[in-house]
């Protein structure tokens, strides 16, 4: 993927959350969150096909 990368979480909800835990977030705390998700992502996508399947399951994460 080139350039910056579309963020996979819903920034309202994330901060909703951690508000609730009575924290707050930082500026660029969403970001790294999405890096982490697109991550977890990958590694579940490379299990999948290790396994010759195409279809990511709970397991692969």
């Amino acid at each position: 993927m080139a350039g910056k990368k579309e963020s996979l979480i819903v920034a309202s909800k994330v901060k909703a959350y951690i508000k609730s835990k009575k924290m707050m977030t930082s500026s660029d705390a969403l970001e790294a969150i999405s890096d982490k998700v697109y991550s977890m992502l990958d590694a579940a996508i490379a299990r999948t096909q290790a396994n010759r399947r195409t279809t990511v399951k709970p397991q692969d994460l």
